[in-house]
């Protein structure tokens, strides 16, 4: 049977631990960024042999996926997403793609103001309190990354309104 194609488009922290985690499920991944991709992200891909692109998205790479994870940062309106919603290609999040690899209970954060004070006071709580919990979302870790790599029973997750567009 022939694996699952995901791609993921953006390389940064979530992008990068979308693959991740992606891989380690067994799915063919491709990770394609408009932009350039910081030196560490690269590093990380190459070391997992990732294949990726920069600088472009090329329809031929991303069009025949099975899914498309895309990275917060990138709108909705874009013409890449636009293509891929016209053809019925599910577009998710990587928050959406993580939750679906582990049975830890989230406690999401989000709103206008605060979501950075209370995500991290929530966190703190939870661990001096002797939970097995990690800190993931717009904080500045991957909740995939470390759904791929760590054993978390909870999460407290900041989540900005980009992601849960």
């Amino acid at each position: 049977m022939e694996k699952q194609r995901i791609v993921i488009l953006g390389a940064g922290e979530s992008g990068v631990g979308a693959a991740m985690l992606a891989q380690k499920q067994g799915f063919d991944v491709f990770v394609s960024d408009f932009g350039g991709i910081a030196d560490q992200y690269k590093s990380r891909l190459n070391e997992l042999n990732i294949p990726f692109e920069e600088q472009q998205h090329t329809e031929a790479l991303i069009l025949n996926a099975d899914e498309v994870i895309k990275s917060p940062g990138i709108p909705g309106k874009a013409p890449i997403v636009q293509q891929l919603r016209a053809q019925h290609t599910p577009v998710i999040s990587e928050i959406e793609f993580a939750k679906r690899y582990t049975s830890a209970k989230t406690i999401c954060i989000t709103g206008s103001n605060g979501k950075t004070t209370t995500s991290t006071l929530t966190y703190h709580l939870l661990k001096k309190a002797g939970l097995n919990v990690g800190l993931a979302g717009n904080i500045g870790h991957s909740f995939a990354a470390q759904v791929a790599n760590e054993n978390y029973d909870w999460y407290v997750l900041e989540i900005s309104s980009f992601m849960l567009d």
